[in-house]
């Protein structure tokens, strides 16, 4: 792994998000992603699951039956308005990641690396995020291929700080039921905040993956909400 810590986007090379479920990459790494395409960085994004067994605000507006093609339409109209063409779904289980044998899944990262050639992969860390154990399924995929392929790929695994969760209290609780990963400021990798118009972005393309992002969109403002996305975080895996 790299010594080097990044200070920009622009920083990571050719990016790999590899993520468990729709919407993870559109919450997690959408400005990340966004900036370092600015800069001209190659970003492509593999998703283990089409999200079939996701919640939904309105049962009748997005059927449970018809899920899993809702939300493949949701996440190719938000991939557009981000920016990112190259885009993979392997439609495995939908809650079921946690008991994919390491191997398969392993080699389903292998397959993207060897395909995308990245400098970077963007993942969970050991946490999961929310402790979804699609979220820590994926991410230690990601890492046993690289140790696999035993080629220098830095990964990053998505985190907070503290004063993150401290700012919105009532959802934290809601979306982190067992808690979130916290970093100390100086621990973090790379922090990126975004400039308006890629919060703009960013929510635009939260907004179009409405079966998932509509509940919380309900919850808050949208100015808090958009301070709510407006700065990702990251730790060296």
């Amino acid at each position: 792994m790299r010594a080097t810590r990044p200070t920009h986007p622009a920083d990571l090379g050719t990016i790999l998000g590899i993520w468990a479920h729709p919407d993870d990459e559109a919450y997690l790494m959408a400005g990340t992603a966004m900036l370092a395409m600015a800069h001209g960085s190659k970003v492509a994004c593999v998703t283990a699951t089409a999200g079939e067994a996701g919640e939904t605000a309105d049962e009748g507006t997005w059927p449970q039956h018809r899920l899993a093609e809702i939300r493949r339409g949701e996440m190719a109209a938000s991939l557009a308005i981000l920016g990112i063409a190259d885009h993979d779904c392997w439609h495995l289980p939908d809650g079921g990641l946690a008991d994919v044998e390491i191997d398969r899944g392993t080699d389903l990262v292998v397959r993207a690396l060897e395909r995308v050639q990245p400098d970077t992969i963007l993942t969970f860390g050991t946490d999961g995020m929310t402790g979804h154990p699609d979220h820590v399924a994926v991410g230690d995929w990601a890492v046993e291929a690289i140790r696999r392929r035993g080629r220098a790929t830095r990964v990053l695994a998505a985190t907070k700080e503290p004063d993150w969760y401290d700012e919105f209290p009532d959802i934290t609780e809601i979306v982190f039921p067992v808690g979130g990963p916290v970093t100390a400021p100086a621990d973090v990798t790379l922090r990126v905040d975004l400039p308006d118009d890629l919060v703009d972005r960013k929510l635009d393309a939260l907004r179009a993956q409405a079966s998932q992002t509509t509940g919380l969109l309900q919850l808050m403002s949208e100015a808090a909400y958009r301070r709510w996305l407006r700065t990702e975080y990251w730790l060296e895996r």
